[in-house]
């Protein structure tokens, strides 16, 4: 059997494995499996991995940037990017691979090419490494919105106010806030200013209609969850396990 799975803390809702046992089931993959391995922390990963006979995982939070070190080697997105999400074992190594770049700038090209100057992100963490990637590669200017900003285009949250949101129409939540369970969650940016020039995208996808998405619409702006993204990262992780098996 060829296993595959998630690692991540906490994993209680993840969307992976139905989506990936929905998919075995589809096309009729009999000789895979998919599961969920809740992982507090990655100390041994290695032999973990191995015990296991895992061909690869995705990563999640909070992993995706401390996972580099445990590997063997980054394939040039990843290297770039400073985060994984996809691993395999490629030739006894273990590669990383970064498929949320790929996923995400395919799930918002019809929205924002050639429309937006500038994009900020809300968190700095793996996945706002891969989304800036994306955008940059575009031309846009990327700015970053952190409690504790330390480096140029990164704005702290008393920065952003009524008179200068405007400057920013593309505005991603790449947090955790607003995720299932805590569905009354998001960041603090003021939304009483938003307009039907703001697009804002939310990586979250459970709940569908993210508080931070909610407080868009009210004021106009077009949003959209992060449900295709993901959907499609998982699609090029599989491509990339599938060359291997």
């Amino acid at each position: 059997m060829n296993k595959f799975g998630l690692i991540g803390y906490p994993l209680s809702h993840s969307f992976s494995p139905d989506y990936f046992k929905s998919k075995f089931e589809q096309h009729q993959i009999l000789d895979c499996t998919y599961e969920s391995y809740p992982l507090d922390n990655l100390t041994g990963f290695r032999a973990w991995f191995f015990e296991n006979n895992l061909l690869g995982v995705n990563v999640t939070i909070p992993f995706k940037e401390r996972i580099l070190e445990h590997l063997d080697r980054l394939d040039q997105v990843a290297e770039s990017v400073g985060a994984v999400n996809c691993v395999a074992l490629q030739n006894d190594e273990l590669v990383g691979f970064n498929t949320d770049v790929e996923g995400f700038a395919r799930s918002i090209v019809p929205f924002v090419e050639n429309k937006f100057e500038r994009a900020l992100l809300i968190g700095t963490g793996g996945a706002s490494k891969a989304v800036a990637f994306a955008l940059k590669r575009w031309g846009m200017d990327v700015y970053f919105l952190s409690r504790q900003p330390s480096l140029p285009n990164h704005l702290a949250y008393t920065d952003l106010t009524k008179d200068n949101i405007a400057y920013f129409p593309l505005i991603i939540n790449c947090s955790p806030l607003g995720t299932y369970p805590d569905i009354m969650q998001c960041p603090e940016i003021p939304y009483e200013a938003l307009s039907s020039h703001h697009f804002l995208y939310d990586l979250i996808y459970n709940p569908e209609l993210t508080m931070f998405m909610k407080r868009g619409q009210e004021h106009g702006a077009l949003v959209m969850n992060g449900l295709k993204m993901l959907q499609l990262q998982a699609d090029l992780s599989w491509d990339i396990w599938n060359r291997y098996l």
